[in-house]
């Protein structure tokens, strides 16, 4: 009875013992062991590790990217506009002995870091770049959230990202005005250049049409073929201003050059008058009807 007892109690101090001396170190995590207060320089990798019950201590990193929001942070740019900026951190441990032994609860440290970062970057950008340019924004917070945390912290910052901007209504107005004069402008001078193309076009148009005079004809036959494609009910025939000029041409012509033009035919009536008004003028009477 007494050796069975003995078997038991040895069998229960084997248990605790094992209980207490062996962990577990999952995939995603790293272990580290300090003995008597004291970190060994091995890193326990994943799978089941015996370490020395009392004398010994492990604790678990997580080797996983670890993802943190940065709350609305109020700054000013350096034009002197007050926005409201948000962002995001991803970032990860690379170092298990100098996150658990070099920082304090080191997650809380990467958010402080980040919080002061985003309102410096930001106090040195302008609104444009802020709005813009995103990405030379995000790269110039990585940067200075990483400067203070690889080497002391041993976490490497992977990825950092400005979620939201958030304007004054007011400089949302003004930023609307601008952007419609702009379109404005744009359109204004699309429309310019296209009536400049157009012109080009008609006088090229109109000296190849000066050289060919049927197509003044063929222009004119087609213009009356648009309209009355319309279904109207009155058509309207142009006058070719060529013809004009042709009988301006012609008319000079007509008595031959350097012979007078022939008086017209007046009549015989026309003709008594015009002797009533030839003798009223040199004094004498008009003869009476």
């Amino acid at each position: 009875m007494g050796a069975v007892v003995g078997l038991v109690i040895v069998v229960v101090v084997v248990v605790l013992v094992l209980s207490l001396s062996i962990r577990l170190v999952q995939q995603y995590q790293r272990g580290v062991v300090f003995r008597f207060g004291r970190v060994l320089e091995e890193v326990r990798q994943p799978g089941l590790h015996l370490i020395v019950p009392v004398a010994d201590r492990m604790m678990r990193v997580s080797m996983q990217t670890t993802v943190i929001g940065v709350p609305a942070q109020g700054a000013i740019t350096r034009d002197n506009v007050t926005l409201t900026v948000d962002a995001v951190v991803y970032y990860r441990v690379v170092d298990p002995v100098k996150a658990l032994v070099n920082v304090h609860d080191y997650p809380s440290a990467v958010l402080q870091v980040a919080q002061t970062a985003l309102r410096s970057v930001i106090g040195r950008a302008d609104l444009d770049t802020v709005l813009g340019d995103r990405e030379r924004v995000n790269a110039e917070l990585k940067s200075v959230i990483d400067a203070p945390t690889e080497k002391p912290w041993g976490l490497l910052i992977e990825r950092v990202e400005v979620k939201d901007v958030s304007l004054p209504e007011g400089m949302k107005r003004s930023m609307s005005r601008q952007a419609e004069a702009e379109r404005e402008r744009r359109a204004r001078v699309i429309a310019a250049d296209g009536e400049f193309q157009a012109s080009r076009r008609l006088a090229d148009a109109s000296r190849a049409m000066e050289a060919t005079p049927g197509a003044y004809q063929l222009r004119l036959l087609q213009t009356v073929v648009d309209v009355a494609a319309e279904k109207n009910s009155t058509l309207v025939m142009p006058f070719p201003v060529e013809l004009l000029r042709f009988f301006d041409q012609m008319a000079p012509h007509a008595a031959g050059p350097g012979q007078p033009t022939a008086a017209p035919d007046l009549g015989p009536v026309t003709e008594q008058v015009a002797t009533a008004a030839e003798q009223g003028d040199d004094g004498s009477a008009a003869p009476g009807r």
